[in-house]
């Protein structure tokens, strides 16, 4: 099992940037990541993820704008955001699971605030 601790958020304005981390507390070799986000008043979705062997995937609201990547050796995962919009507001999550295995691990949330 890994523990997943996240940062990176605050608040930006409209079309600026932003780069999450997530850092795990061991090897993240045989894991597969994603970013989740839960925007105000709705359920949590999918924002990006990558496979072990670094392909990647993004939901249609993210994509051209945000990049996922990951770097085995820091056991860190970034995503970064670029032409932020107000919609992108929301609590981002870092996710985790094991390759051929149930387990999975969540972070704790880090807050991504877009300003008009």
């Amino acid at each position: 099992q890994v523990q997943l601790v996240e940062s990176g958020g605050g608040v930006v304005q409209a079309g600026g940037s932003l780069r999450l981390s997530c850092r795990a507390s061991g090897s993240i070799f045989r894991w597969s990541m994603a970013w989740y986000r839960r925007p105000p008043g709705k359920q949590r979705e999918l924002v990006a993820s990558i496979a072990t062997g670094g392909t990647t995937n993004y939901a249609e609201a993210v994509k051209g704008r945000f990049t996922i990547s990951r770097d085995n050796a820091k056991n860190t995962v970034y995503l970064h955001m670029d032409s932020l919009k107000q919609e992108d507001t929301a609590v981002y999550y870092c996710y985790a699971k094991l390759w051929a295995s149930p387990s999975i691990a969540w972070g704790q949330g880090t807050q991504v605030t877009v300003s008009s």
